[in-house]
């Protein structure tokens, strides 16, 4: 019932702050930006000055007047240290680690300073989990915030949460912050035996091995050129007076590895959660693979860079790349 009752308001206050705080991804803490209230600490703080001003009217006491004032001064430099420890502080995205669904991907963010040194400095998505820290005047530091993959594609990062109590504790500053960041999220693998997922590519569907160079089977012998190493030299040969000769070896070297879309059944995210766990798996060993995905082939290729461009092709398999 209360969850329901506070639906509108919160919905009204989302829309009033993406209005005033539009996504960025740099943005320096002005005036307008910063939101300050008073802490529980600073209500109770002011609760204890009204009782002292009611003592000190009704028994006419000077020096309860003056210490009633002198705390209510203290609250009030307070409550401007506390806007300024805020004020002025550049906050900016800076990139993002991919993760798979139903894990954590992270979002980093850099916060710098220019004059000014800003103390216990919280950041987070939610208020309740808050990490503190400090930012000297002209460095910059840094921080990741992890977020759970809920689904592929592309996830945008929540508002940043980003507030102050120094140095009293009587008030916080704070302010919501969208740094317009996304991180990209790829299906979630799923190990399962599939042979259809693996193929021969077209150009090797009728051999079943072909030859490259190793160090297997003898395969004759060659002229020496420059590189070559002198353990394959033929030194019979070259005492014969038949000129520096090199042997040649070869080895079997299987298929190459076909991953086809069109080849597995089933919907389309168990499919692509197949695919997925395949390119974690071959991409381990030292072989070449290829990618079939609506009508594009990616690779054949290997190596860390083919695998991301393979994990990004599922990820944004029918989203749009934004």
């Amino acid at each position: 019932m209360l969850s329901r009752l506070w639906r509108k308001p919160r919905q009204w206050f989302a829309a009033w702050l993406t209005r005033r705080l539009p996504p960025v991804q740099r943005i320096r803490l002005q005036q307008r930006h910063i939101f300050i209230v008073p802490s529980v600490t600073g209500a109770a703080y002011a609760a204890s000055l009204v009782l002292m001003l009611l003592v000190a009217i009704n028994y006419q006491n000077s020096l309860a007047y003056g210490l009633t004032f002198l705390l209510a001064s203290l609250g009030l430099l307070s409550l401007f240290h506390t806007w300024r420890n805020l004020a002025g502080l550049t906050l900016s995205a800076a990139g993002s680690t991919p993760c798979c669904v139903g894990e954590y991907g992270s979002y980093r963010l850099r916060l710098s300073s220019t004059n000014n040194d800003y103390q216990a400095i919280a950041v987070g998505w939610d208020r309740r989990q808050l990490r503190l820290l400090d930012v000297p005047a002209e460095t910059e530091q840094y921080v990741e915030l992890s977020a759970l993959g809920q689904r592929r594609g592309w996830q945008s990062a929540p508002r940043l949460r980003i507030e102050t109590r120094f140095p009293l504790g009587l008030f916080v500053a704070w302010s919501q912050i969208d740094l317009a960041q996304k991180c990209l999220v790829y299906p979630q693998p799923l190990h399962a035996p599939v042979s259809a997922a693996l193929g021969q590519g077209e150009e090797q569907a009728s051999e079943q091995a072909k030859m490259s160079a190793g160090v297997d089977d003898y395969q004759g012998l060659a002229a020496w050129q420059a590189g070559d190493s002198l353990r394959r030299i033929h030194w019979k040969a070259w005492s014969k007076g038949q000129g520096l000769l090199v042997k040649q070896f070869s080895e079997q070297q299987g298929p190459q590895q076909v991953l086809d879309f069109d080849q597995l059944s089933g919907d389309v995210e168990w499919r692509l959660s197949i695919l997925c766990a395949q390119v974690l798996k071959i991409s381990q060993s030292d072989q070449a693979y290829s990618l079939l995905l609506a009508g594009q082939q990616i690779g054949p290729d290997l190596g860390l860079a083919h695998r991301q461009r393979c994990l990004r092709a599922l990820a944004l398999y029918g989203v749009s790349d934004l």
